[in-house]
């Protein structure tokens, strides 16, 4: 027997280096904090490819790509979804990584990969942000899962978030359906030790059994419906019987996995703690717990083993990070003198993520001693980095907007949604991926002028090109700010999707050629900027001003590995 091999992992890491050792030939995502890391985990690695064919003369390099990892970003997460499925339709394992509103954006995708079955194992893993720390909302993926019928798998520790890949790819396989991963903020970027497992290798390439099963037309959809409906009995079993769901006993010292007894006392009060919520309660009972509880990371919900908690207490505390999803359905699924407590009773914040003060709040325990807030220390509230390009684009339209006193700039996701904040002041909404262009069209659509959208060069390729597309058939009267810094910046540096082809793209939808403009974002070209954006304001019609400069922090990156 091996040496066992231990690792100090991220969430995210265990994560990525779960399904590596699942056997994935394939990652797709687009980068979204909190999932970020666990592409970049796989990227890094030994196992990652990035491009070209697995065989010929790569496998002869490095004598044996075709058991390298295929991992590159997607335009965006529908892209992503789709390419994964082209992994797992021709038998191989696939894993599709994004933060929890990317998963509103590949959800046709996503929905539809319930209905049409999987061949080979596909994950799709979704990190949500309770409390949104970088996010627009608090959305629970789990409603997703059971919206599309399929198994939620929601990890309490990193060692479980190591686990759960192998099982998730191996029960996808056994089910013939993909399966959901959630996370936490708090999980994936918190670390433990994880013990890790002898890798699998890949599969094989095999070709689905009934290849019709893909081709959703109504005849075969329902088809494929009926038969997603019929195995939600064996879904749910498998919930009741997971290794990841248990009822501790409440005399056992909090040890997972033993048994109720039948006959046992009744107690005042039970607890549900889903998924990272199991960690915050043994850090409240750190000697075990003084009654029962049932640990639930597997979805749907397991009817027989919630009853059989409500037969032995009075009242059951949800613990749950995001939305009462649990909670909820309890109401559903108990007799109806049973008291549920949680998020909706006010026994817990209805918004923002759990932390062991609140859960220990809650449960009727003391408040731990915190230390009293420095007052030497200064809010530093975000803003963008000193010598940062999207700076002199806000500049520059400050500039020539104070002629214009009813001007509305519509902003978008990115670093530079930070122009809304003082000093700059510069936008006037940031609502979702590409909202701007179509927001600053159906503003001029309605006669607002001038109608400005304000878009980065990542987000302009995830979201804003038919919006783009949107405004040059119907001829609207908009200026498109493209604010190109050559990266996906806010997440870290990844790569941008349309670097250098920003302008043909532009072109190509219909843009005319003259009002595609080019700029140079620095304050010796102040004139120069603010006169192309005076001109291009007056113009009845569709314009794109592109100013593009490296930013910042890549650069920086850049010139301190030449040096090294």
């Amino acid at each position: 027997m091996g040496k066992v091999k231990k690792k100090l992992f991220l969430g995210d890491q265990a994560i990525a280096q779960g399904a590596i050792d699942a056997g994935i030939s394939g990652v797709y995502a687009y980068p979204g904090t909190p999932s970020t890391e666990i592409t970049e985990y796989i990227q890094d690695s030994q196992h990652a490819r990035s491009a070209g064919s697995a065989r010929g003369s790569e496998a002869a390099v490095n004598g044996g790509a075709e058991d390298k990892v295929f991992c590159r970003w997607c335009t965006n997460e529908k892209t992503a979804m789709e390419a994964a499925l082209g992994v797992s339709y021709v038998g191989k394992r696939s894993l599709v990584c994004m933060k929890h509103v990317g998963l509103n954006v590949c959800a046709d995708a996503f929905v539809n990969s319930a209905v049409t079955g999987v061949n080979g194992g596909l994950v799709v893993l979704v990190a949500d942000d309770p409390s949104m720390h970088s996010s627009q909302n608090e959305q629970d993926s789990r409603f997703y899962g059971k919206f599309a019928l399929i198994p939620t798998l929601e990890p309490s520790s990193q060692q479980e978030a190591y686990d759960m890949m192998r099982y998730a790819f191996d029960f996808s396989e056994r089910i013939s359906e993909p399966v959901l991963v959630r996370l936490v903020t708090r999980l994936a970027h918190s670390r433990a030790v994880v013990e890790m497992k002898d890798p699998r290798g890949q599969n094989e390439l095999h070709m689905p059994k009934n290849p019709m099963d893909y081709v959703l037309l109504p005849a075969i959809a329902k088809r494929r419906y009926v038969e997603l409906c019929n195995k939600q009995a064996d879904i749910c079993e498998e919930a009741e019987h997971s290794c990841y769901n248990g009822m501790p006993d409440p005399v056992g010292h909090g040890k997972k996995g033993a048994p109720m007894k039948n006959g046992d006392q009744h107690w005042k009060q039970g607890v549900i703690a889903c998924g990272i919520a199991y960690n915050y309660l043994k850090e409240a009972y750190p000697d075990g717990f003084p009654f029962p509880i049932l640990k639930l990371s597997q979805y749907p919900l397991p009817r027989h083993a919630v009853r059989r908690l409500a037969e032995l207490t009075d009242e059951i505390l949800v613990l749950e990070d995001g939305q009462p999803f649990v909670e909820e359905q309890l109401r559903g699924v108990l007799p109806i003198e049973t008291v549920i407590k949680g998020r909706l009773s006010g026994e817990l914040p209805r918004t923002g993520e759990l932390n062991p003060d609140n859960v220990r709040v809650s449960l009727g325990l003391k408040e731990q001693e915190v230390y009293d807030k420095c007052e030497l220390v200064v809010p530093r509230p975000p803003a963008l980095c000193q010598g940062c390009g999207h700076r002199d684009v806000y500049a520059a339209l400050n500039e020539v907007i104070k002629d214009y006193p009813e001007a509305k700039v519509f902003g978008d996701i990115g670093c530079y949604t930070l122009g809304a904040l003082p000093p700059i002041r510069a936008i006037n909404s940031c609502v979702d991926m590409g909202a701007s262009v179509t927001m600053a069209k159906g503003a001029a659509d309605a006669g607002q002028f001038p109608s400005i959208a304000v878009i980065g060069d990542s987000t302009f390729t995830h979201s804003g090109i038919t919006g783009l597309l949107d405004a040059v058939n119907s001829n609207a009267n908009v200026v498109i700010i493209i604010s190109d810094n050559l990266t996906t910046a806010m997440t870290g540096g990844q790569d941008s999707a349309g670097t250098g082809k920003l302008e043909d793209i532009c072109k190509g939808v219909g843009v005319a050629p003259e009002h595609v403009r080019v700029v140079i974002p620095l304050p010796k070209n102040m004139p120069e900027i603010t006169q192309i954006l005076r001109d291009e304001i007056n113009y009845n019609g569709v314009s794109v001003i592109i100013p593009r400069r490296e930013c910042i922090q890549t650069a920086s990156r850049k010139a301190k590995n030449k040096v090294k």
